[in-house]
């Protein structure tokens, strides 16, 4: 297993250093380099990525800015010349934090780090199956059956749970790539519905939990077709 991997740092000779070790390393691809932060996030954009090589102090946007530009970012080690961003770098749930000069015992260990994580999120049970998502600057594993529906909140979504309703910073587009396909169902623009959830329905609504839900006219067929299937 090999983590898809990125280095982004505007000095050539630290880019070309760190993209040497990521090269190097059996548990890591490199897809690419840039040296700016807005390459990078057209690059994230277009690419599935695993893993940012990120420094944090690059001109214009900084590290941490790109971070928060992000939605779903993957995972992110942070690499700096200064150790005083340590602490806010884990207020931003990254990976691990490398003070350069960067030895090669202290890289492969973040690397394991991230392996590790990488298997955790990835770890499907048969009876429980599971994502994680980041909320309130944590990551957060929801059980897909518990999930009843998600609803959109402008620039967020809500996952209504058994337990919880959980708000994590999302497009819907981008959440219900997440899903699988079989158990969820976008009835709506802003509605995701787990169908084994779904009680009752009509050509208008969808009742889920004693919760009326709006039906799109164009999904009416595809609703009644997934039902079908389930």
């Amino acid at each position: 297993m090999k983590l898809r991997s990125i280095v982004v740092d505007d000095s050539s000779m630290q880019r070309m250093a760190v993209a040497k070790l990521v090269n190097n390393h059996p548990n890591l691809a490199l897809v690419a380099e840039y040296s700016n932060a807005i390459e990078a996030k057209n690059g994230i954009k277009n690419n599935e990525i695993d893993l940012i090589f990120l420094d944090v102090e690059m001109p214009i946007i900084n590290g941490f800015d790109l971070l928060e530009s992000l939605e779903n970012p993957p995972q992110v080690i942070l690499i700096t010349g200064k150790p005083d961003y340590a602490l806010k770098a884990f207020d931003y749930d990254v990976t691990d934090y490398l003070h350069k000069p960067i030895t090669m015992a202290r890289f492969d260990a973040s690397v394991k780090r991230a392996v590790q994580n990488f298997e955790q999120l990835h770890k499907v049970h048969e009876d429980e199956e599971h994502i994680f998502v980041k909320s309130n600057l944590k990551k957060r594993k929801v059980v897909l059956n518990d999930i009843k529906w998600v609803e959109a909140l402008g620039d967020y979504i809500k996952l209504v749970t058994d337990e919880a309703n959980v708000v994590i910073l999302s497009t819907m587009k981008a959440f219900e790539k997440q899903l699988p396909a079989e158990k969820f169902l976008r009835i709506h623009k802003s509605y995701i519905v787990n169908l084994e959830r779904i009680e009752k329905y009509n050509s208008k609504n969808v009742e889920v939990a004693g919760r009326s839900i709006p039906l799109s006219r164009n999904k009416k067929a595809e609703l009644a077709e997934a039902l079908s299937n389930v």
